[in-house]
């Protein structure tokens, strides 16, 4: 049986990183050129060889499938015709991924004869397995590319840092070669024209039926951008719409797929229905940003900046995920945007995707305490507490140091995201993980938490890492999950009882743990310390024997690595637009 199992004593390279925008349009160029970088077709290796169909039917029984809806009756058909259109221009982002991922998505499945195997590569966006370390399971195909199909499949990173290309770096910008055989960029809104037209088309035309200015901005401001790869006004836009009950993350956002540099954004969406009465519960947290960015566990210099006064809190109910957005792990909660710059002046927007959320607390964390947490232990799950810590994750984002603020051999100048380069965006991970819990803590020591029950919060983020550390190697979350993960033991925050093999969280050394590993994640961002960030991956990365076996159980108790949904016009009960 296939089990998303991390290898053992596998030294985890952190990847990504989180996104900028500073990409330059750049003049057109001919279709030789915006030809997609050739994936891999290395032959695989014996050990990645492609399962039989009865195998690939386990894989798929891995993933709990779950229906993405809600209650709609309270719209009007106006608003609903508005609604199908979003989720049509949400679904468009699918073709630009594939193309980002892997390439031409229908030549892909032509080639594969089992329709098990077909139904996992349209879930994985390709042949390599994303909760599994990325293992290939088409056969002839080799190991996926660090630099999907963004870069040259033969360029190397010295010829990468050698090139003289202005925004090489841009997240918007793919890099080919011209007829010379050097290095070019071609901007993402020539590379995928025609697609984005579409989208931007889709856009407008919901912007019509929209009945809230502030969406109705937004989403013209929106589809102006996907033409021009400028997104900044769009997201101070959105930022300054407070009120509207549906909601679209439309773009390309985040950098994960970039496994190589971490530089390029990729195409993804979400559409939402707003959960007012859960929203208003929320949104008294976000005024205690400044006094918490204020006690961080860091000398002043790191934690100089003030988070922008407009960031905001809000649950909603996904009816729709596309893109990068639905491959591997799928994502409950969001803080966006990550311009810098807006995040300074305006903040950032957390959603907490409450039905996505309570899904995997259902059918993938009970089940998973209930294996691996003491048995006295098992009561502190809660979904209050998994929520809360969900949600201060994302809040965790808008705190810290941006931009770095230097050490020896450094300027001083420059954001995290870049001095970080590929070990970026698990850092931030991992920074927006441990402060969540650092924040939860300080709420309840303030009365604004029940302090009574924080002993749920720490039980439950024990289980959230456990959780997470499924996800495989080439997740960004795991990879911060499993840095941490051993962090705590080596500082006994929590023990492992060698007959039952459970986990027990020791309350006090657990809150030392945390406020530890808080100073040491954020000092390394605001120094822009690349080498410390790799030996800390280094040092803590590493999956020991003990808890591969662990790990192991879970697969053997059958229990869902992560979700899929089952997501559209009809599962919403809406017409075609």
């Amino acid at each position: 049986m296939y089990r998303r199992l991390l290898p053992l004593c596998l030294l985890l390279a952190l990847a990504g990183c989180s996104s900028s925008h500073d990409a330059a349009p750049m003049a057109p160029v001919s279709k030789e050129e915006l030809a997609p970088a050739p994936a891999s077709t290395a032959p695989a290796s014996s050990a990645s060889s492609a399962p039989a169909g009865s195998a690939m039917k386990q894989r798929l029984s891995d993933y709990a499938s779950v229906k993405l809806s809600a209650d709609l009756s309270g719209f009007d058909p106006r608003q609903k015709k508005m609604i199908a259109l979003l989720v049509e221009a949400a679904d468009s982002m699918n073709a630009i991924y594939w193309q980002q991922a892997w390439g031409d998505k229908d030549a892909l499945l032509q080639k594969i004869s089992d329709p098990a195997t077909r139904e996992f590569a349209e879930l994985n966006y390709g042949p390599w397995d994303r909760l599994d370390n990325d293992r290939p399971f088409v056969d002839g195909v080799g190991a996926r590319p660090a630099g999907a199909q963004f870069y040259p499949a033969d360029m190397s990173k010295a010829e990468f840092e050698q090139s003289t290309l202005r925004d090489k770096t841009a997240l918007y910008t793919l890099l080919r070669r011209d007829a010379q055989g050097r290095l070019i960029s071609v901007p993402y809104h020539e590379a995928y024209k025609a697609d984005l037209q579409k989208t931007a088309g889709l856009l407008r035309d919901a912007a019509k039926l929209a009945q809230d200015a502030g969406f109705r901005k937004y989403l013209t401001m929106r589809a102006d951008a996907l033409l021009s790869d400028d997104y900044q006004a769009s997201d101070f836009a959105w930022m300054a719409m407070k009120n509207n009950p549906v909601d679209i993350v439309i773009g390309p956002i985040e950098t994960y797929e970039d496994q190589l540099f971490g530089y390029k954004a990729s195409y993804e969406s979400y559409v939402l229905i707003k959960d007012q009465a859960w929203s208003k519960k929320l949104a008294r947290f976000a005024q205690y940003l400044p006094e918490l960015q204020r006690g961080l566990p860091v000398p002043e210099r790191y934690k100089a900046e003030k988070p922008g006064s407009d960031a905001d809190l809000n649950a909603y109910f996904a009816i729709y995920y596309g893109g990068d957005a639905n491959v591997g792990a799928k994502t409950i909660a969001i803080n966006l945007p990550n311009d810098e710059q807006v995040q300074l002046k305006r903040g950032t927007r957390r959603l907490q995707l409450e039905n996505v959320m309570k899904a995997k607390f259902e059918q993938i964390m009970l089940p998973i305490a209930k294996e691996l947490i003491a048995d006295d232990q098992q009561r502190n799950l809660t979904f209050d507490a998994f929520f809360q810590n969900t949600m201060f994750h994302e809040v965790a984002h808008g705190l810290g140091i941006k931009n770095v603020v230097g050490k020896s051999g450094l300027d001083g100048k420059g954001t995290v995201r870049k001095a970080l380069k590929d070990q970026a965006s698990s850092f931030e991970e991992g920074k927006a993980d441990i402060l969540g819990l650092y924040m939860v803590t300080k709420l309840a020591d303030k009365g604004e938490l029940d302090k009574s029950k924080l002993m749920d919060n720490y039980v439950t983020f024990l289980a959230g890492i456990l959780r997470s550390v499924r996800f495989g190697a080439s997740d960004a979350h795991a990879r911060a999950n499993m840095v941490r993960f051993n962090f705590f033991k080596q500082q006994g925050a929590f023990t492992r009882d060698e007959k039952s093999g459970r986990y027990r969280v020791d309350f006090d050394k657990m809150t030392a743990a945390m406020n530890a590993l808080s100073a040491k994640l954020l000092t390394i961002q605001g120094d822009g310390d690349y080498a410390a960030a790799k030996q800390l991956t280094d040092q803590m990365g590493a999956v020991d024997a003990e808890l591969a076996g662990d790990l192991k159980r879970l697969d053997q108790a059958h229990i869902p690595v992560d979700i899929r949904f089952e997501q559209g016009l009809d599962v919403l009960g809406l017409d075609k637009p």
